[in-house]
């Protein structure tokens, strides 16, 4: 934990980092790919509306029922002539939906399935819910989304600017396309949890970009009077500084979303469970990734085509240019005068002293006479 906190406190004062911004177009792909598979699958597989948004009955039975569910589900066709859905709850009782019914369908199937599984008509418990007012919470929903992103908008327009308020509404539409194609390739239902989930993760994932957001806008304030940086490099550190704690956010709030969907989802089999925690889990992994691949890569997209911008850049990318010139000059010179000291002296003949030959004239050598 030392390590990462530490790595935090690099990245946040700058000396290390990634570059995010630099490979945006790698992130615009990835995103791109994850859209279409998301659009296919909603196109293909369509969304499993519950009966709240389409009518129909639900049965409950007593607990401890030893049929299985797909016995059940077998009775409950047979019964109704509809497709239906049955799921065991962690107390062994089973939650029959049939979809498209009316109130006289539901006391014959429930008197029907009481005669199959064997057990009284009184301890099975039956809701049932009319077309016009699932039709009416769905209207309701879509309204309520709408008015939502409007408003988002707004905000961040007024407290930052309109690229930023852009950015986010692409990243909000992109989380939401994502999370409702999942839902469309596994098949989950689609209940009030679910639209509750939706919103629960827009807000998340502005958290997140908003974060972000606050730390360029301050950064950038008078970035027009410095040569150092461009506004893509001012983005990337801001993504970077603010890295970890988008990470550590992330990751403790999967945890306990995580418990939801695959223990109380997946062992004790609460249906609620699994509509709600399915579209947290997956809207709060997509919101952290476009709040740092998409949200702010598209804001340094769109501010580096204003015209202050584009001459900042040509300044710092020309005071950048003439300080590695200069710096190949001065190691060209390092290089010169390092060669310059390595060359060795020239070194003539040794000159014997005359005094040393001055006692010895006209004496020959070897022994003295």
């Amino acid at each position: 934990m030392s390590k990462l906190g530490n790595l935090g406190a690099r990245l946040h004062r700058g000396e290390v980092g990634y570059d995010f911004i630099g490979n945006r177009k790698i992130w615009y792909g990835v995103s791109i790919l994850i859209t279409i598979t998301a659009i296919l699958g909603l196109a293909v597989r369509g969304l499993n509306m519950g009966i709240e948004f389409q009518g129909g009955a639900v049965f409950t039975t007593p607990k401890n029922m030893s049929a299985s569910v797909a016995t059940a589900e077998g009775y409950a066709q047979d019964a109704s002539g509809h497709d239906a859905i049955v799921q065991k709850l962690g107390d062994g009782s089973l939650r029959i939906q049939v979809a498209g019914i009316d109130t006289a369908d539901a006391d014959r199937i429930k008197d029907t399935l009481a005669k199959d599984l064997k057990v009284d008509t009184e301890k099975i418990n039956a809701d049932l819910v009319g077309p016009s007012w699932g039709e009416q919470i769905a209207n309701k929903a879509w309204q309520g989304l709408a008015i939502f992103m409007i408003l988002v908008v707004i905000y961040l327009a007024i407290a930052f600017e309109w690229r930023m308020a852009l950015a986010a509404l692409v990243a909000l539409i992109h989380d939401i396309t994502i999370t409702t194609g999942i839902y469309a390739l596994v098949g989950f239902e689609v209940t009030p949890g679910t639209v509750i989930g939706l919103l629960t993760i827009l807000g998340y994932s502005l958290y997140d970009t908003v974060v972000v957001f606050d730390s360029l806008k301050e950064q950038t304030k008078d970035i027009t009077k410095q040569t150092k940086w461009t506004y893509s490099d001012v983005a990337n550190r801001s993504i970077n500084g603010t890295l970890v704690r988008s990470i550590n956010t992330t990751v403790v709030a999967l945890l306990p979303v995580a418990g939801l969907l695959f223990i109380g989802g997946g062992f004790l089999g609460a249906g609620m469970l699994n509509d709600i925690s399915l579209s947290l889990f997956v809207g709060l992994a997509a919101g952290a990734y476009s709040s740092i691949f998409i949200a702010t890569p598209l804001v340094a997209d769109l501010k580096e085509r204003e015209p202050q911008m584009k001459a900042l850049r040509k300044r710092v990318l020309a005071k950048r240019a003439q300080g590695a010139a200069g710096q190949e000059t001065a190691a060209a010179r390092t290089g010169a005068d390092a060669t310059d000291d390595a060359t060795p002296a020239v070194v003539g003949p040794r000159e014997q002293s005359a005094s040393r030959n001055r006692g010895g004239r006209g004496r020959p050598s070897g022994k003295r006479r």
